[in-house]
């Protein structure tokens, strides 16, 4: 991976547009990034290629190309582990619940509590 910064003299919003569109066909460009007239491009790419491609279009100087950086990796931390809640509640076993669907006028000795 390369990070190249170039020097873009475009004086319109439409020649960075325009400019910006032809590094982002080229192969191997994996980011492109213009601000205050500096154009920077990292992936793996071939910068004079580059700089051959946008001298068609504007004024182009490399500024400087090097490696770029990797981000940093964070040692990942583990999280907290909370102590473990163990229920061993048990619900009260219910006695069942019988349904006598009879008629009083049927069997006139039944009980009737209401």
């Amino acid at each position: 991976m390369q990070k190249a910064v170039l020097k873009l003299e475009a004086n319109c919003e439409k020649t960075k547009q325009k400019a910006m569109a032809t590094v982002c066909r080229l192969s191997g460009v994996s980011s492109v990034d213009v601000k205050e007239g500096n154009l920077t491009v990292t992936g793996e790419i071939d910068v004079f290629m580059i700089v051959k491609k946008l001298k068609k279009i504007c004024y182009t100087e490399i500024i400087s190309v090097g490696p770029a950086k990797e981000p940093e990796k964070k040692p990942e931390s583990k999280p907290e582990q909370k102590p473990e809640v163990i229920s061993h509640f048990i619900p009260p076993p219910y006695p069942p619940y019988y349904h006598y669907n009879g008629c009083v006028y049927e069997n006139p000795n039944a009980c009737v509590i209401s």
